[in-house]
């Protein structure tokens, strides 16, 4: 019962700050920002303990630390620096979540979509990579590892059990979306509505990835 009651709670506290970014008050949402993956910290936590509990609250708690340095991103480059490194922690650890979580089957079909990750991966450098100079490699690096991620929830679509698989998978491809607007929007040209856009696929991202997560347990 107290977990639905913050699920509710985040859901409506994540409306009411996309609906500041979608009216254009980023300088009021912009105090929400820290307050929103805290309400996925403890509904996890407060969970029925489970095997991988520990590595989704990690992977949580980075992508917190992520936001909150991403705030201040524009008064230093570091900060982006620190921020994506933090995002980069928060996505092995879902890596390695998918992998440590029991399957139901071995099935290999997710093999065949590894070209259409790897069209994905070279299509989005080869698109940012003259706008990115000192950022090239770092940036590489972090689409390498969102690259797998976003396999590894493929993988798990076909060896996981309905519904969770299908969870992991839609939290994953918003990730990807996210991250790939905030990227374009960072190093090539403003996409409009861009905070609405990229804050609206990353709740959804984490919010799904958490629930397919804790229907699997």
């Amino acid at each position: 019962m107290k977990t639905k009651k913050f699920i509710r709670s985040f859901i409506a506290f994540s409306s009411l700050y996309l609906f500041l970014l979608f009216v254009g008050r980023e300088n009021i949402a912009w105090w929400f920002k820290p307050l929103l993956i805290p309400f996925l910290l403890y509904i996890v936590s407060v969970s029925d303990p489970f095997r991988t509990q520990k590595i989704l609250l990690f992977a949580l708690f980075f992508s917190w630390v992520g936001d909150v340095l991403l705030m201040f991103a524009n008064q230093h480059a570091l900060l982006f620096i620190l921020g994506l490194i933090s995002f980069l922690i928060a996505h092995l650890s879902y890596i390695i979540l998918f992998q440590r979580q029991n399957k139901i089957n071995e099935n290999k079909n997710y093999l065949w979509f590894i070209p259409f990750v790897i069209i994905y991966l070279v299509t989005i450098l080869r698109f940012l990579w003259p706008f990115l100079k000192e950022m090239k490699i770092p940036v590489l690096v972090y689409a390498i590892v969102i690259s797998l991620m976003l396999l590894m929830s493929i993988k798990a679509y076909f060896q996981w059990g309905k519904p969770s698989n299908r969870w992991v998978l839609i939290g994953a491809l918003l990730f990807v979306i996210s991250d790939s607007i905030l990227a374009i929007n960072k190093f090539h040209s403003p996409v409009p509505m861009s905070s609405f856009w990229i804050m609206s696929t990353y709740l959804g991202a984490q919010f799904c990835i958490m629930t397919g997560i804790l229907q699997k347990k």
